[in-house]
């Protein structure tokens, strides 16, 4: 009995140490399944980030190469019979002089300047091939003729010489090369006639089409005559308009008013209203601000429908809420005691706020403002409906221009009817979007290093 007395106490203690145990071992089970799952959800996302930028890179990559025909082109005098060039001195005065040119020039588009283009690509075929002028002039991209007749607007000296030019393949043209087209289709099913095809393939054996970089994608606008010659030039400026016009309202308006409703405005139903709209508007979806736009921008106030100012007011609405809510976060994250001090040494309120509270929050507020313009330049709803989705071959000189940003210029290649060749382009655009938005958000981090070690 005595031994059953001894002996509970030390059953007990050895009861609770297998109970905390258990208890130890269950919860550090729950730890590493959390954080093997964490850790899974981590992965699968990279994954799933990785399986797009692989996609687009695969897709994207062969729209970079492009194919073009090197021809020995004679501007044959037969053809070419519109006389020579005026010349200033042969005029008394400038517009007299620039009548002349004016009606020269005219002279010369009404030019078979095909003819031109045919004999070069005729030049270049094997002796006694056998294939119309419709079926030959499918090879060259629309645009060869007037590249040429260009070339002989500039120098008229060439009339009678054969010069060395390098055109684009049509795309139509290029597919075939590139294989995105399948060339066991029979003839009704592909996009260009079997002795096209067959001339092409020689062009190829022999070096008269050879493949190069699409500097294209970069310098020439939209074209739909010239589908190979398409560029992303004027919606690449159409959106740096618009970007321009955000950072200079959205951010000074943003961080005025955040400053405001957190450190001077009075607590009351009215900034509490107002609060609650601010974040209600954080999660109101994109295309909202796009009829905002439409109603208030081009129906009221009556800018011109797909101006880059329009699309730049619709996308700093749409990121207003963003930047007031991330610099009230900062400013919040301020530690009271710095507020004290500053108020205890002598400063005003205002002295306070912007001489020692604001600049320690400016990392925090420069990284949320360009991620807030970096999710701004990929917007596409709110810009389709004010206009922006028209046709614009131009490069915007104004934000009053019309003109096209690069979300829209993806979903308008998307969408054309030639998915063979401009599948690979829009993947192409979506890497030059992604681009300027690693670009940006590469800037907001090294930016934020900086000033957080001058800090």
């Amino acid at each position: 009995m005595a031994t059953d007395i001894q002996t509970s106490p030390e059953k007990a203690s050895n009861d609770r140490t297998r109970i905390i145990r258990d208890g130890l071992r269950r919860r550090h089970t729950s730890e590493q399944i959390f954080r093997g799952l964490g850790i899974a959800a981590i992965a699968i996302a990279l994954g799933f980030v990785a399986l797009l930028f692989v996609d687009v890179f695969r897709k994207g990559v062969p729209a970079f190469v492009q194919s073009n025909l090197h021809l020995s082109v004679t501007f044959d005098a037969e053809v070419i019979d519109v006389g020579p060039a005026p010349a200033r001195a042969d005029f008394p005065s400038d517009a007299e002089y620039t009548a002349a040119s004016l009606k020269w020039q005219r002279d010369l588009a009404l030019l078979n300047w095909n003819t031109i283009v045919e004999a070069s690509l005729r030049k270049a075929a094997p002796e006694g091939f056998e294939i119309d002028s419709r079926q030959i002039q499918s090879i060259p991209e629309t645009n060869a003729r007037h590249q040429i007749r260009e070339m002989f607007v500039r120098d008229p000296s060439l009339l009678g010489q054969t010069v060395e030019v390098d055109v684009l393949a049509s795309a139509n043209a290029a597919n075939w090369i590139k294989g995105n087209i399948d060339r066991s289709l029979g003839d009704a099913q592909q996009q260009l006639s079997a002795p096209a095809r067959q001339l092409i393939d020689t062009f190829v054996e022999n070096g008269t089409i050879s493949n190069g970089f699409a500097w294209t994608i970069f310098t020439n606008v939209d074209s739909r005559a010239a589908p190979a010659s398409a560029g992303l030039l004027g919606a690449f400026v159409g959106t740096l308009w618009m970007m321009l016009i955000v950072v200079l309202l959205a951010v000074p308006i943003g961080v005025a008013a955040a400053i405001y409703l957190e450190e001077f405005a009075p607590k009351s139903r009215l900034t509490d209203l107002i609060e609650v709209n601010i974040n209600n508007l954080a999660a109101v979806p994109s295309i909202v601000f796009g009829l905002l736009g439409a109603a208030v921008f081009i129906n009221w106030f009556h800018l011109p429908i797909s101006a880059p100012l329009v699309g730049g007011l619709v996308l700093t609405l749409m990121t207003l809420p963003t930047i007031i809510i991330a610099t009230r976060g900062a400013l919040m994250g301020v530690s009271p005691a710095l507020r004290q001090a500053a108020l205890g040494m002598g400063a005003s309120k205002t002295q306070m706020v912007f001489h020692h509270v604001l600049p320690t929050t400016f990392p925090s507020i420069l990284t949320a403002t360009i991620l807030g313009v970096a999710h701004a330049l990929g917007e596409t709803a709110p810009l389709l409906l004010i206009g922006m989705k028209a046709f614009v071959a131009s490069v915007p000189a104004t934000p009053l221009d019309q003109a096209a940003a690069l979300p829209v210029q993806i979903y308008l290649w998307q969408g054309n009817e030639n998915r063979n060749f401009f599948e690979p382009r829009t993947a192409a655009a979506i890497m030059v979007l992604l681009a300027v938005m690693i670009l940006l958000n590469g800037a907001a981090i090294y930016l934020r290093s900086r000033l957080e070690k001058r800090a």
